[in-house]
């Protein structure tokens, strides 16, 4: 969502006529756009801007923005700690930075722009020309939430749920296929809850089905209580549409999950996935998991360990619990940071070892790559297979843009190594 956000900042300020430049210490101005889900998040907006007043301690000041949702969740703290900060922009309000950079180039004023307003956002940006020319490009077709986990700082720092018009996405979408993307992947906060003037996820992604040069679909983050049947039928009859799919289960157990206020239990996730392996036998699945949530033992613990073995997520994202200031869960008592640490080695570990595995498996298979950009001073090639496992290419020939099979030569943890023949004009091993 940030790396679309930060897409549509640079659309935006163009009018006023700022170019992005790879060579920051001659930059005008800086724009720090900010996540906030993390730990210490407020600490590196700090550092960052340190970094920034040393590379211009003797020079003049560049005009200094903090956008994002650290900005929307402690704008006021920033303000006030940092007078390097000449503004700081939610992420419902960044429409406004041309007349915010305005503001200061022409009176240095200092402002706040925190708004909830996300209807005016999507208003203004439909007007502005959409400059990305990426292979893989993330369209956003609804923000916010509703479900309030009490670990998660999103309600706040986006504000309720908002899904964008239906015809508004297919036209941008079309946008972005014209200036060469192959691939979409519709973003949200809950992607799945998707919902305008009668329209669903699975209505969007039947109809981009129809784009003649798109090739590629997929959609990002899900909450498992949206995956409603019509979606998960959409893996069995989209074109498009890829067979993997990242839902966030947080923990495998059902008494952690009422805990955190998921609203769905470990059996009710497993029966989604058995609806969507039904649906589409090539299903592969990937997860975010807290671990060391505040009341999990280790019974609870090992219940996500039976959880994550069953299941054989080919990648997941897991962390200790980090209390996130004005979340509910923030106010409660944590489990020993050493413990939790203990159990997600245990965890990543066991992790890491199914996805070792899986990836083992391919090698010397073929699989198929969307590739979608050269390697920098390489004869190199970055793309991505149907399951979203990164693979590096060697070739001579360029291959930016086109969906090719690859024989599977060498693995890593992460990544699928394969090599382009061109004397056969075939894809094979190195």
């Amino acid at each position: 969502m940030n790396e679309y956000d930060s897409d549509r900042i640079i659309d935006l300020i163009k009018i006023n006529g700022y170019e992005k430049t790879l060579h920051s210490d001659q930059a005008d101005c800086y724009i720090i756009n900010t996540c906030h889900i993390r730990e210490k998040a407020t600490e590196k907006v700090f550092h960052d801007i340190g970094r920034v007043k040393k590379k211009f301690r003797n020079r003049k000041k560049p005009i200094l923005i903090i956008s994002g949702c650290v900005a929307q969740a402690e704008g006021d703290i920033l303000i006030q700690k940092e007078k390097y900060i000449d503004a700081v922009i939610g992420p419902q309000s960044y429409q406004n930075i041309n007349e915010i950079i305005k503001n200061i180039e022409n009176r240095n004023i200092r402002t706040e722009s925190t708004e909830f307003d996300v209807v005016q956002k999507f208003d203004s940006l439909n007007k502005i020309k959409k400059l990305s020319n990426k292979i893989s490009s993330y369209l956003t077709i609804q923000e916010g939430c509703d479900k309030f986990c009490k670990f998660c700082v999103v309600p706040y720092t986006r504000g309720p749920e908002y899904s964008r018009g239906f015809e508004e996405i297919i036209n941008e979408a079309e946008v972005l296929v014209s200036k060469g993307a192959k691939e979409i992947v519709l973003l949200g906060q809950n992607v799945n809850a998707y919902s305008n003037n009668k329209k669903k996820l699975s209505d969007i992604i039947y109809k981009l089905d129809e784009i003649k040069n798109l090739k590629r679909i997929r959609f990002t983050t899900s909450h498992p209580i949206d995956m409603t049947d019509d979606l998960i039928e959409a893996f069995k009859y989209s074109s498009k549409l890829m067979p993997f799919l990242h839902l966030p289960v947080q923990s495998g157990s059902s008494k952690i999950l009422k805990l955190m206020n998921r609203k769905h239990t470990v059996n009710y996730y497993y029966d989604i996935i058995n609806k969507l392996k039904k649906a589409n036998p090539s299903m592969k699945f990937s997860s975010d998991f807290i671990i060391g949530y505040p009341g999990e033992t280790k019974e609870d613990f090992n219940e996500t360990i039976r959880l994550m073995s069953k299941i054989k997520f080919i990648n997941t994202y897991s962390f200790i619990f980090s209390p996130r200031p004005g979340t509910p869960a923030s106010k409660l008592k944590s489990v020993d940071k050493n413990q939790a640490l203990i159990r997600l080695q245990e965890f990543q570990k066991l992790s890491e070892k199914i996805k070792y595995n899986y990836k083992n498996e391919l090698l010397g298979k073929t699989v198929r790559v969307l590739v979608e950009n050269r390697l920098k001073n390489q004869n190199k090639y970055f793309g991505k297979d149907e399951f979203s496992n990164s693979v590096i290419i060697e070739s001579t020939r360029d291959l930016t843009g086109l969906e090719i099979d690859i024989k599977v030569s060498k693995i890593n943890t992460n990544t699928l190594f394969g090599k382009y023949d061109k004397k056969k004009d075939e894809y094979e091993a190195a």
